[in-house]
């Protein structure tokens, strides 16, 4: 299994909205570098939801639930969407300034890639976030 993060800003697609919606198409993504995350995404991977911008926080899990294909809001073939559904809320949010301030995530892309919306999470990084959001 691998693992990533997916940010939305919340004004415009909350985690509380995805919960309702049951799942959705991750869609609009034009950065080469994240559409070659999404592209790498498998059924069952992983994904933890950050609020970007507002928040700045992971505040759930999604799932992926179907692999990458043709994103329908552009007839450029170039960019793609993959489709998520609800996995799971985190007992708290971990905020973007905890993340930093955790020594084990200081090579995590949420921080070092900041500006990128489709993101790879190793699973040790996966597993202290995880850990963070329970203690």
């Amino acid at each position: 299994m691998n693992y990533w993060l997916i940010k939305s800003e919340p004004h415009k697609y909350s985690w509380e909205q995805f919960n309702k919606d049951g799942r959705t198409m991750w869609d609009g993504v034009r950065n080469f570098a994240a559409r070659n995350n999404l592209r790498a995404m498998k059924e069952g991977d992983l994904a933890f939801f950050y609020h970007s911008n507002e928040g700045k926080d992971i505040v759930g899990i999604a799932k992926v639930i179907k692999e990458s294909y043709q994103d329908p809001t552009t007839t450029d073939p170039n960019w793609l969407v993959v489709e998520f559904a609800p996995f799971e809320s985190l007992k708290k949010s971990v905020t973007l300034e905890q993340i930093k301030a955790e020594p084990s995530l200081k090579t995590m892309e949420l921080v070092r890639l900041g500006r990128l919306s489709v993101s790879a999470v190793k699973p040790e990084e996966f597993d202290k976030v995880l850990e963070m959001a329970n203690s």
